[in-house]
């Protein structure tokens, strides 16, 4: 089994409601509207296009496992789910993990096993006040 990782930071936001129920997504962007409810983490160090060239590779092999792990304020959150060769991992401010099969150069990994209503409340609550996240980025090929 060959393992990419890569990571980066990222921050909460006062807007932050985490009710989407089927994607997850972080944003380079600063902040988020209220109706950005899919929206976990804002100024994110970087975008899919920005991570290491081993974990984009990695994505973009289809059946790769790809765990998405936030660290916030000491709870952790994983999500996982799989890549595929339809994936591009070329956006340049957004990453979206999707219970779906939809692909789009947002999309860093499709059937995921959580999404942001997943979080919990407590949590959305932690992140509601700016908390800076340790975002990791697993593939398992």
């Amino acid at each position: 089994m060959v393992v990419y990782e890569d990571s980066f930071y990222a921050q909460g936001h006062r807007n932050i409601k985490a009710e989407h129920r089927s994607t997850l997504m972080i944003t380079k962007e600063d902040y988020v509207t209220p109706r950005g409810d899919c929206i976990v983490a804002v100024k994110a160090e970087k975008s899919l296009r920005e991570l290491s060239e081993d974990v984009r590779y990695g994505i973009r092999i289809a059946g790769s496992v790809v765990t998405l792990t936030l660290d916030i304020d000491g709870y952790v959150f994983r999500v996982r789910g799989y890549g595929s060769d339809k994936l591009t991992v070329d956006h340049p401010t957004d990453m979206v993990c999707r219970r779906s099969r939809y692909v789009c150069n947002r999309t860093l990994m499709i059937g995921a096993d959580k999404a942001a209503i997943d979080i919990p409340r407590e949590v959305v609550q932690i992140l509601r006040r700016g908390v800076r996240i340790l975002v990791m980025i697993r593939v398992d090929i």
